[in-house]
């Protein structure tokens, strides 16, 4: 069964930094592609950014400049760095892992950005 595992979500300060990760199991074979999405409230889920393995990273508007993603296609994980957060950054946060014609999601973590 496969399984996608977030870490990282917090309550952090705008214009502070936050690391999240994901990690999936139960996968048998070559990923084609791992991402992070977003969710916040009384809003539709939207792409934050995606990267093919060996491929070239797709970042959402917002995100261009602050956010970095990195995959590992061995490991099968992602990680997105953001930085300078903002207030409008707060959502959950899920991971998604693309194989063939399959999706997976992960459960999602909550990053909250407040002073």
């Amino acid at each position: 069964q496969v399984q996608l595992v977030e870490s990282g979500g917090a309550l952090v300060q705008p214009g502070g930094s936050l690391t999240l990760s994901c990690a999936a199991s139960g996968i048998s074979g070559s990923i084609y592609s791992m991402g992070w999405y977003r969710q916040a409230p009384g809003k539709e889920r939207a792409l934050v950014a995606t990267r093919i393995v060996a491929g070239i990273p797709n970042y959402a508007e917002f995100a261009k400049g602050r956010f970095t993603i990195s995959i590992d296609g061995v490991k099968n994980t992602v990680s997105l760095q953001m930085t300078s957060r903002k207030p409008e950054d707060t959502a959950v946060y899920y991971c998604n892992l693309r194989k063939g014609w399959l999706e997976y999601w992960g459960q999602g973590t909550q990053v909250t950005v407040s002073s």
